[in-house]
């Protein structure tokens, strides 16, 4: 189905509009408002990689268009609120540097620094660790790896004289207190104060390991080397990256190459394949073998995911179109009055699976850019 992504990935923009994405299923179900947002950071990341990779100049007009919408002419952004400290609304801002940086707009300058003033506040743990959000006091998610770390240390190497000694220490505490070390996983999520209802009295670590979390934490890793230019902390990142790549590695569907919605419980009772996270992991194991982290063979590891998401999960509709399903459509620890995300097995399989969120088509999309660039 490779000739046809490029249809899907066209249908979806040209039935999206910066008010109302098609691909931002949870706006969609919630009757949200238009808002500055993750979800389509994720989709306008991929597409500017698919801008860049295919030369499409479609592509890059639809990803500037949108966050036109956003981002007023004095760097204020629509729907976004600092005093929240959510470090998801952080991860759009990454798409500004490349917009700032090929259209040379001031507005795209002053949203960086907007963003920028809210990690200077981020309240943090006792490890000096960011929040994860306001509502979620001493703690330290996975997800927040990717939404915030890309971003800082981006801005560090266009403003921040190349300091990424904060970026450094975040890692390397995830590394030393939410890795299980036998199972060469990462827990979802530490609370710092272990107080909160999901979290482990002794370890402050949730009950266990959601693939997506485990994709975020991969996807924030090998972006990250992407980008830094100080080579002893690359290589410390490199490391960790190399590390957890070989633990996840083990946990494949050995069919499908897929990952399970719980990875270490892949046969058990309601457990499924789960296209989001085994694409983000399938984009890293790539983009890390064609950057010489990793050994070559993840770079067929990681194909081998990404086609077996293609054969399970990419549908032709009646109409013809293509829809890409099995997303988990959200999933999170808390807060205290929402028991009903505590960290169990039996939460992680009860959440929604839908189609055609970008939680899972924009990850999809770079494992296509990677795959493209094979190809060149």
């Amino acid at each position: 189905m490779y000739d046809r992504i490029d249809n899907y990935i066209e249908k979806l923009i040209n039935n999206s509009t910066p008010d109302a994405p098609l691909w931002n299923i949870e706006s969609i179900r919630m009757g949200k408002k238009p808002h500055w947002n993750y979800i389509d950071g994720c989709m306008i990341t991929a597409l500017l990689c698919a801008s860049e990779i295919t030369g499409e100049k479609k592509y890059f007009d639809f990803a500037e268009k949108f966050i036109d919408y956003y981002v007023q002419e004095d760097g204020s952004i629509l729907g976004y609120s600092m005093e929240k400290y959510n470090l998801d609304d952080i991860n759009e801002g990454r798409v500004l540097f490349d917009l700032y940086e090929k259209t040379g707009k001031e507005k795209y300058k002053k949203a960086i620094f907007l963003l920028r003033e809210q990690l200077k506040n981020q309240p943090r743990t006792v490890t000096e660790n960011f929040w994860h959000k306001q509502i979620y006091p001493n703690q330290i998610w996975l997800d927040g790896l990717y939404m915030a770390q890309v971003f800082y240390v981006r801005f560090q190497k266009e403003f921040g004289g190349k300091d990424y000694s904060d970026t450094l220490s975040q890692f390397r505490n995830v590394h030393k207190y939410m890795l299980d070390k036998d199972k060469k996983l990462y827990y979802h999520g530490m609370d710092c104060s272990k107080t909160a209802f999901w979290a482990d009295k002794e370890t402050g670590c949730s009950k266990n390991f959601w693939l997506r979390a485990m994709g975020w934490f991969c996807v924030a890793l090998i972006d990250i080397i992407d980008y830094i230019d100080d080579e002893e902390a690359k290589k410390e990142l490199c490391g960790i990256f190399a590390e957890v790549i070989e633990g996840v590695s083990g946990y494949a569907d050995k069919e499908t190459g897929m990952f399970y919605q719980v990875i270490d419980c892949g046969g058990r009772e309601g457990n499924y394949l789960e296209t989001s996270g085994s694409s983000m992991i399938a984009y890293a194991m790539m983009k890390g073998a064609r950057l010489g982290v990793i050994d070559k063979k993840y770079s067929d590891m990681g194909k081998k995911t990404f086609d077996g998401i293609c054969q399970k999960y990419l549908t032709v509709s009646g109409d013809g179109d293509l829809n890409l399903g099995g997303i988990c459509l959200v999933a999170g620890l808390g807060p205290e009055d929402n028991r009903r995300r505590d960290g169990s097995y039996e939460y992680y399989i009860s959440e929604p699976v839908v189609e055609n969120d970008a939680k899972g088509v924009a990850p999809f999309v770079l494992c296509y850019t990677e795959i493209k660039r094979m190809n060149v």
